[in-house]
């Protein structure tokens, strides 16, 4: 099991922005700045999301998916992603894989990595 997890980002500011604005949906937000250009997100004073403006950057072919209590909230993760400006790259909607139905959405942050917010529970 993970604790959690990091990646750099080519602009600190810009992603933090849209992170902030993509996880609220989720409950999840910026805890800690613990020096310039590194934040930790996370809920219940626990970071366990990072992003760290350090070259390189990771530009596009990371996957990091986020826990949503219910559809609704995959869906306003999904809408608040757009407007933070992220990319569609898979709008709400039932999704299977591993012989298992699941709700997700998928955003492309602003360097191209592929963010998505699951809902397990059934409709």
């Amino acid at each position: 099991m993970l604790d959690h997890t990091g990646f750099n980002v080519s602009d600190y500011q810009r992603s933090k922005a849209f992170y902030e604005a993509a996880l609220a949906p989720l409950g999840v937000t910026l805890l800690m700045e613990p020096a310039v250009g590194s934040g930790g997100f996370g809920r219940d004073e626990m970071p366990f999301f990072w992003i760290h403006e350090r070259p390189p950057s990771v530009q596009g072919g990371l996957h990091i998916a986020f826990t949503a209590e219910d559809r609704e909230t995959v869906d306003a993760f999904h809408a608040a992603g757009l407007q933070a400006g992220g990319t569609d790259n898979g709008a709400p909607g039932p999704r299977p894989i591993y012989h298992q139905n699941y709700y997700g959405a998928f955003i492309l942050d602003p360097n191209g990595n592929n963010i998505e917010a699951v809902c397990h529970k059934p409709a």
